[in-house]
């Protein structure tokens, strides 16, 4: 009875998966729907081969949207409104869509395949976003599987962004990609330097960027960039400031902590920074030379599994628990969380129970 049931579970899989790749054949041989129309903000017409992602069909017209995951529908960055021609939603694009999105006729645009005239609507400021050619000027071993990657801009020679952004980094085809993808990385350095793009990029097993930059990228080599892009940047006004990063989520919040002592401000920051052990932290120097640039200004470094050969004096736990013990009262502060899915939603309870608005939370998944 076992090895029936066993086997019709093989059978059926191996249909479903036949019928699959039946489908993916015929819709990339067999379906061609010829030269089709994008009207972008009814003011801009494209003329594009249908049958392509949304999002491909944009970037090679120079046009970037956002995408994190560069294309594979798992990070929810891309999302394009159509208002006409956007048909029915597949499965693949519902998981990152609410109610009001769904209303809205917002897609995401790496999954959503332009098969017919289509008219789509996307924020001016992506008009600006360009693409830059650099050259990779330093890299830098922080941790054991973090490397901070220096470059500097050569076409166009500068870039604007505002400090928190992040840019898309191209990875040419090698072993692990059969084409060229692009990947985002937030900026580390300080806004003002026009000339350079500093990243942190953290080695994830089988990550297609990651591995390249840790096994195969060296100095003096070129790298095609765009942006800037990005929301998680630094509000204007007076309320405190709390900060929580993990790992190589020190990049954005660092460039705004550099902009803020390079702008003088004033306000209160507590920057909460979480690790396993010892060997996870990085950057403490200049952190806490930052607090002496910022009035204001705290780091606060922690160890979830500290060693004993850490000798380790520090705040210790996982960091939604330090910052619970630490940020008491937050009816007038804001918070900025870069990390994890997981940390950031954990932090983010525990800044609602010490009085941290919903609209005051600001973060950076990835």
């Amino acid at each position: 009875m076992l090895i029936t049931l066993i086997i019709s579970v093989a059978v059926i899989t191996a249909i479903a998966t036949l019928l699959a790749l039946l489908l993916v054949i015929a819709d990339a041989t067999v379906g061609n729907y010829g030269e089709v129309s994008i009207t972008i903000n009814n003011e801009r017409e494209l003329l594009v081969q249908g049958g392509l992602p949304l999002l491909s069909l944009l970037n090679s017209e120079g046009i970037f949207i956002p995408s994190a995951c560069g294309g594979r529908g798992s990070c929810g960055l891309c999302k394009v409104q159509v208002v006409e021609g956007g048909g029915a939603y597949l499965p693949t694009e519902l998981p990152w869509m609410s109610e009001q999105e769904i209303a809205d006729q917002v897609r995401l645009s790496c999954q959503f395949k332009v098969k017919a005239p289509i008219k789509i609507t996307i924020p001016e400021e992506l008009f600006l976003v360009k693409e830059y050619t650099t050259r990779v000027e330093k890299i830098v071993d922080l941790t054991h599987d973090i490397k901070e990657v220096t470059l500097k801009l050569i076409e166009p020679e500068l870039i604007e962004p505002k400090a928190g952004q992040f840019i898309q980094f191209q990875v040419p085809e090698y072993e692990l990609s059969d084409e060229s993808v692009y990947r985002a990385y937030s900026m580390a350095g300080s806004p003002s330097d026009k000339t350079h793009v500093e990243l942190q990029i953290r080695l994830v097993p089988h990550g297609i960027c990651t591995n390249y930059v840790h096994t195969h990228l060296k100095v003096g080599e070129t790298v095609m960039i765009n942006g800037p892009y990005g929301e998680f940047y630094l509000r204007d006004n007076n309320k405190d400031l709390i900060f929580i990063a993990g790992g190589s989520g020190m990049a954005p919040i660092k460039s705004i902590l550099l902009d803020m002592a390079e702008k003088g401000d004033k306000r209160r920051a507590t920057y909460f920074f979480g690790a396993r052990t010892a060997q996870d932290l990085f950057l403490l120097d200049e952190m806490y030379a930052l607090e002496k640039r910022l009035e204001n200004f705290t780091f606060i470094p922690a160890l979830s599994e500290p060693t004993t050969e850490d000798k380790w004096e520090g705040e210790v736990g996982l960091i939604t628990e330090v910052v619970r013990r630490r940020a008491t009262n937050g009816e007038n502060s804001e918070a900025y969380l870069c990390g994890s899915p997981g940390m950031i939603d954990a932090c983010i309870e525990v800044l609602h129970d010490i009085g941290v608005s919903e609209d005051s939370v600001y973060y950076d998944k990835f």
